[in-house]
């Protein structure tokens, strides 16, 4: 990403969310767009995946704090033509935007991340004159967005699953020189450092990639023809990838040096997988806690009774029902829910569910009807209609 383009691309509006939205809000419309525009559901689609490389580079800027606090210190210096010096400063000062914004910091994003960090996007800024040189720095790879959905007991037990993943690497063709005979030479125009200097007026300079040599260094006389002489060529590879248990549903994870190889010895990009877990048929799940409904006889409430609950992956277990036990009623069974990042587990939340014959057998009707003679004194809708009078 060139200097020009950090500042002056508005990544709160690519996500269409305010600047002033919190990390949840960025999470949420990232996921929505990213599933809207997803290469895989948009095959063939020049227009959609464009636009799902840059949500992607947006949200790795927004949605981590530390690079949007850069963004948003960067915007707010340079995005109206120039940092403007406060009262009393003159013309000349001791000021670095490498100190500012941590120039040791790594950054990355879908499109190719900020080399080696936002110090690095603005080195030689305040170069007098415009004169200065700079340094070529190693370039990360690229960040890769990536999905995977999980059965419901893969999500809470854990999963290995294979992942299929396509990004930009050195052309094995010319081993990532862009030459055809491996023999590149140095580039005029930034004299290898990959780098041109753009005046900005008062006698301040900002960087961009060189457009000769497209930041690279090295320009290729006999061009590869796999790579047009890029040194870079789509790769595609699988990888497997360890999902810890109890992961969530639209859970963004981060696998650090997992995605596209670096250049000039920079490091790798960074996997990220989107995890979408499907339903199961018995247990649903309540944060680190799973649910279960279980059907009940009217004796086994009315008088009570042990019964049989089915676990996840597990024996069932035995509860015991207290008598009098009224329809919709919660009872916990600890140690049997999904696992919380400590690896301890949560519980399993049992309701029971009173279940009413539809067919009756003509002994069975005989008892319900003794029994109903039995209580026909009761009336357990006597104390409802005495409030609503007394209301």
């Amino acid at each position: 990403m060139s200097t020009k383009d950090f500042i002056e691309k508005d990544f709160y509006k690519v996500l269409g969310v305010p600047k002033d939205a919190t990390e949840a809000e960025i999470k949420k419309a990232y996921r929505k767009l990213a599933r809207e525009y997803h290469p895989d559901a948009n095959k063939g689609n020049a227009k959609a995946e464009e636009r799902f490389k840059e949500i992607s580079e947006a949200n790795d800027v927004l949605g981590d704090p530390k690079k949007r606090k850069e963004y948003d210190e960067a915007r707010a210096l340079f995005g109206n033509g120039g940092f403007r010096p406060g009262p009393g400063a003159g013309g000349s000062f001791n000021f670095d935007l490498g100190d500012l914004f941590g120039g040791g910091a790594q950054g990355g994003g879908a499109s190719g991340g900020f080399g080696g960090g936002i110090g690095d996007v603005f080195g030689g800024l305040f170069n007098r004159g415009g004169t200065g040189t700079t340094r070529t720095q190693p370039r990360r790879g690229q960040d890769i967005d990536t999905e995977v959905t999980l059965t419901f007991t893969e999500a809470i037990e854990g999963a290995t699953v294979p992942l299929r993943m396509s990004s930009q690497s050195p052309c094995k063709a010319c081993s990532g020189t862009g030459d055809k005979n491996g023999t590149p030479r140095v580039c005029p125009t930034c004299v290898g450092t990959g780098q041109v200097a753009r005046g900005s007026g008062g006698g301040f300079s900002l960087t961009d990639p060189c457009p000769d040599c497209k930041g690279r260094g090295l320009i290729a006389e006999h061009p590869c023809p796999d790579c047009k002489g890029s040194g870079r060529a789509k790769s595609s590879r699988t990888m497997q990838v360890r999902i810890p248990a109890g992961v969530t549903d639209g859970q963004r994870i981060r696998l650090r040096g997992k995605g596209a190889p670096g250049e000039r010895g920079g490091p790798s990009g960074d996997l990220y997988v989107v995890v979408h877990v499907g339903a199961h048929p018995v247990f649903g799940r309540k944060d680190d806690n799973l649910t279960v409904t279980v059907p009940v006889t009217f004796t086994e409430a009315a008088l009570g009774g042990e019964i049989k609950v089915p676990t996840l992956g597990g024996p069932s277990l035995t509860l015991k029902l207290p008598p009098g036990t009224p329809n919709g009623r919660t009872m916990r069974a600890r140690g049997k829910g999904a696992v919380r990042k400590d690896g301890t587990r949560g519980d399993l939340l049992v309701t029971v569910e009173v279940s009413v014959p539809k067919d009756l057998s003509g002994k069975a009707r005989d008892a319900l009807e003794a029994y109903r003679e039995a209580t026909a004194d009761e009336d357990p809708r006597a104390e409802l209609f005495e409030a609503a009078k007394g209301a």
